[in-house]
Parts: structure tokens; sequence; C-alpha cells
């Protein structure tokens, strides 16, 4: 295409396996071809993405820091929740309600905003579903493209997330919620 002498690539498809190896087998062995290294398709892929491990390190950070950030809103959120709702954790305590089931009771709150928060960041996720970009490499002077692809099993486990980061952060306000005394309740 670039008029050009040399190459960079073959692709060669062989057979079976044993046809592949005996293909490496006699490229490796033939003096004339010396420069060239055969190698599984696969193998040459993964060589030229790790270029984009910057890319997974940076996205793995800002995940980290999005999850823990999540975390503190879901805290600041059940804490205000109640804050709010004291008397009403008071008079379930002079019901007979245990503090373990206001525990549970505030901890399945958490998981239900986990979860409708979950639920909404994947139908925000799904507009991005097919987007392709590229990025170069610089070892083969190429550019590698990649396409964004929003699966239901990754949409499964964002929601599972959001519902135990949601749990995470609920937890020491439920705990709290469950330890306040009947009196202190009542008075606020």
């Amino acid at each position: 295409e670039f008029d050009r002498d040399v190459y960079s690539s073959i692709i060669v498809q062989a057979a079976d396996e044993a046809a592949r190896e005996r293909l490496k087998a006699a490229i490796e062995g033939n003096q004339q071809l010396s420069g060239l290294k055969p190698r599984a398709e696969t193998d040459y892929y993964a060589e030229q993405t790790k270029t984009s491990r910057p890319i997974q390190y940076l996205g793995t950070m800002i995940a980290v820091i999005m999850a823990v950030g999540a975390v503190f809103s879901a805290m600041n959120t059940m804490y205000a929740a109640i804050s709010s709702r004291t008397r009403e954790i008071g008079t379930l305590r002079i019901l007979g309600y245990s503090r373990r089931s206001i525990l549970l009771c505030f901890m399945i709150e958490s998981a239900f905003l986990g979860l409708c928060g979950g639920i909404l960041g994947g139908l925000l996720a799904l507009p991005m579903n097919g987007l392709a970009t590229g990025m170069s490499n610089m070892y083969s002077f190429s550019e590698v493209a990649f396409a964004f692809r929003v699966t239901p099993e990754l949409l499964g486990i964002g929601v599972a997330f959001a519902v135990v980061m949601g749990m995470v952060g609920g937890f020491l306000p439920a705990l709290q919620a469950s330890r306040a005394t009947i009196v202190e309740s009542l008075r606020d």
C-alpha cells in the first residue's frame, strides 16, 4: 500500500494447532527469515496493548476514588436520614424492636439506595455502548483501536458494586441509630 519493500507484519492462518507449530518451527529454523518473530495473533495483540496499561491504571485509580466518594456520599445520606428520624427510632424501640432489627432496617435502606444509584449509573452508561476510540502504539507506530462495550454482565457487576458501596457507607450511620437509647431518641 505504501510502496515499501519491508513489512511490519504478515498474517498467516494455519489449519490447526499442529500446523501452526510446524509453521512456527519452519520460520524459526530458516536463516533467511531470521528477522521474523512468529507468534499467535492473540500474543501479538497482547503485546500491542501493553501501552494501554497506564490507561488501565488511571481508570482503576479513578474507580477507587469514586468508590470512596460513593461511600462517603452514602454515609452522609444515611446520617441525614437517621438524624431526621430519631423519634421514629425511639418509637420503634419502645414498641419492642431490637437494636439488631433497627440496624438491619437501615442497612436494607442503604442497600436499596445503592441499588437505585447503581441502576441510574448503568442507565447513564448505556449511551457509551459502542463508542470507539484509539491510542497510538509507540512500539509499532500504529494505532490500537478499541470500543466500549456495556454488557448485561458488566451492568450487573456495576449495580452489585453500587449496592455494596451503599451498604459500606450505611453501616456506621445504621450502627449509630441502633445504639441510640430510647430516651435520647425521644428527646430529639
